[in-house]
Order: structure tokens, then C-alpha cells, then sequence
């Protein structure tokens, strides 16, 4: 019932909806450093192969969640035409970058959710903490599923990508100015 609501439901326009574990969670537009660093990803992201989509919703199939990450990416002709949920069988890799106040949500909220959906590969880009995260070979079901795999780079480092097969230049990825740093990953 909830995604049929949220199918429906018209946010007031600067926020966003996205379904986590079964509770709607309204964010407002994200800002500059965020948006730039979607685009820089995206942009680095071959279209020839790749569909890359920000800010799709997508179907997390056996929870309730339909997470709306900051991009989305999937071999190009796979998913559906139509509709407003990307089914996650079909997804690649999951971006999120995080946010000032979104912190625990995309590292440990979100990455469970991804893991437990079985996405091959989920990518924190974290401007707080000026580093990526690649999270790979995901394991276990519901709340208590996993990444097995985690790899930490840098920003102004090569960040490989083995699921899309790329590794991402983030030597242009700007950093959060005066924000306390937090003890993820």
C-alpha cells in the first residue's frame, strides 16, 4: 500500500520521497557540492553501455523500500520503458553521495537495504569525509544483509569500478567545508 501511496503522493516542491523500510522519508534538494559531484560521476559513466539515471526510484522487490539514490545504473536495455520504479534486478551499481544530515542513512540504512536487494555494487561518494566507498559482493537478507567486499580511495584518487569496468576520477570532487566528521564507514 505504501508504494501505491507514494506512486501518487506530490512532495511540496524542493523535497523528495523515497520509501525506507517502510516509512516515507521527506529530503530537501540537496546542495552544490552534492549536485556537481552526481554529475561528475554520471559524466565519467559510458552511455554507450550504461543508462544512468538520477534520482529514479527503485523497486527493492522484497522489502519495503523504494530508495531514490542519486544515480542509478544499469545496462542499457535492461528495466522496464515505463513506469516510475527501476526493479532492482536489474541495477548494476547505486550512488549515493552523502548529505550533511543523511550519514547514517546511506551507510547503514541504505547499504543494507542495497545488499539485502542483491545490487552488485554500491558507491558512497562521501564529500564530509572526502573519500568513496565501493561496496561489492553483497551477502545476507533483510536488516542483516552485507557488502563483503569494501574498498576505501581517497578523493583525488582513482576510484576503480570493477562492476561497470572504469575506474572514476575523483580529483575534482569537492569536499563539505566545516562539517565535523563522522565514524563511518
Amino acid at each position: 500500500m505504501l508504494i501505491k501511496f507514494l506512486e501518487d503522493f506530490e512532495p511540496p516542491e524542493g523535497l523528495r520521497a523515497e520509501l525506507l523500510r517502510g516509512e516515507i522519508l521527506l529530503t530537501r534538494s540537496p546542495d552544490l557540492v552534492h549536485n556537481r559531484i552526481v554529475a561528475q560521476v554520471q559524466d565519467q559513466i559510458p552511455h554507450e553501455r550504461w543508462s544512468r539515471l538520477q534520482t529514479q526510484s527503485v523497486d527493492m522487490l522484497d522489502d519495503v523500500s523504494a530508495p531514490v539514490p542519486d544515480l542509478v545504473v544499469f545496462e542499457r536495455g535492461a528495466g522496464p520503458d515505463h513506469g516510475w520504479l527501476m526493479p532492482s534486478h536489474v541495477v548494476t551499481a547505486l550512488v549515493e553521495v552523502v548529505s550533511k544530515t543523511g550519514v547514517d542513512r546511506d551507510y547503514s540504512v541504505k547499504r543494507s537495504i542495497y545488499a539485502a536487494a542483491k545490487v552488485p555494487a554500491y558507491l558512497i561518494t562521501d564529500p564530509v569525509m572526502a573519500q568513496c566507498v565501493l561496496l561489492t559482493e553483497p551477502v545476507g537478507h533483510g536488516e542483516d544483509a552485507d557488502y563483503h567486499r569494501q574498498r576505501i580511495t581517497k578523493f583525488g584518487d582513482l576510484t576503480p569500478m570493477e562492476p561497470l569496468g572504469l575506474e572514476l576520477d575523483t580529483s575534482e570532487f569537492a569536499a563539505y567545508e566545516n562539517v565535523r566528521p563522522h565514524r563511518y564507514p
